[in-house]
């Protein structure tokens, strides 16, 4: 059943009282949270979501809400916690959302050791896997979504996960995060795009989600072969530059951007090595989406 089957006020008692719980790619979470705009995220987004059967193992048991009673209502705070432990520190109340995605992140990158963890931007067309690995600002995700909006599949937006066993790389799909003046520019070139609510004031500016396409949950159990490394990087003004990469420089700027790459030692090594000898390696300069757009989608044909 997905969660968009289940009416509101019993989506709602779910979090407030026993855990919501949602198969997310390869991973079963469960999310409890009392509070509204955590709800009300999850109803926009995460409709196409199979809920998990009662007798499931869960990967991530997820927490969200305020530290105590008191921090509702004066200088409001929510806190994130798994298992029982906080791995941030309390953020304003309004930012309950945004704090999930960011806290199921960090499970996902901290406890996922079947697979190389890159910070990367995941997308497919035509059976080819684009990994776009890049630090904040690089405008990773705001390519990522320009694509998804134009009918690739969103693997994912933050974390790129390539089994250590066979080398391909296995969705988890969810919400794609946008910054300040990405918002605008994706709700320009896709109007039909479904933006949650925008958080404002973060650490990172104001924040949106993108609703990830049905057809990309649909396929969230179906892995993907390596094809293109692209490091992309937005730069104001700049013409659209796509660079042959070396292996080897290609190789030392993957491992900077790996969230485990020591934690898994030689299987760390050889997958990385794996991964840039099969892909064809790029530099990418960008600033505009439509010229980028149009070239991608040659390379993937």
């Amino acid at each position: 059943m997905k969660l968009a089957e289940l009416p509101k006020n019993l989506i709602i008692s779910h979090l407030k009282h026993w855990g919501l719980k949602l198969k997310i790619g390869a991973f079963n979470v469960c999310i409890y949270s009392p509070i509204d705009t955590v709800s009300e995220h999850l109803l926009v987004l995460y409709g196409d979501y199979d809920i998990v059967n009662d007798n499931d193992f869960i990967d991530f048991h997820t927490v969200v809400k305020s530290p105590s009673i008191i921090r509702r209502y004066f200088r409001p705070q929510v806190n994130f916690s798994f298992d029982g432990y906080f791995p941030f520190k309390p953020l304003p109340y309004t930012q309950a959302s945004a704090m999930f995605e960011w806290g199921l992140n960090w499970c996902i990158a901290n406890h996922s050791h079947q697979y190389l963890v890159i910070h990367a931007a995941v997308v497919e067309r035509n059976g080819k896997a684009f990994i776009f690995p890049g630090n904040p600002g690089s405008g990773k995700s705001t390519l990522c979504a320009a694509l998804v909006c134009n009918g690739w599949r969103l693997l994912s937006d933050e974390l790129t996960l390539v089994s250590v066993v066979d080398g391909l790389v296995y969705p988890a799909p969810r919400p794609i995060s946008l910054k300040n003046k990405s918002i605008e520019v994706i709700r320009a070139l896709s109007p039909d795009a479904v933006i949650g609510s925008v958080v404002n004031n973060t650490a990172k500016g104001a924040i949106g989600h993108v609703r990830p396409p049905t057809e990309s949950v649909k396929l969230a159990s179906v892995p993907a072969m390596p094809a293109k490394l692209i490091f992309p990087k937005f730069l104001d003004g700049s013409k659209t530059i796509l660079a042959t990469l070396s292996k080897s420089r290609a190789l030392l700027k993957l491992v900077e951007n790996c969230f485990n790459y020591n934690i898994l030692g030689v299987n760390g090594f050889n997958c990385v090595s794996d991964l840039v000898n099969d892909s064809d390696c790029f530099n990418l300069e960008y600033s505009s989406l439509n010229e980028t757009l149009l070239l991608l989608t040659d390379l993937s044909d």
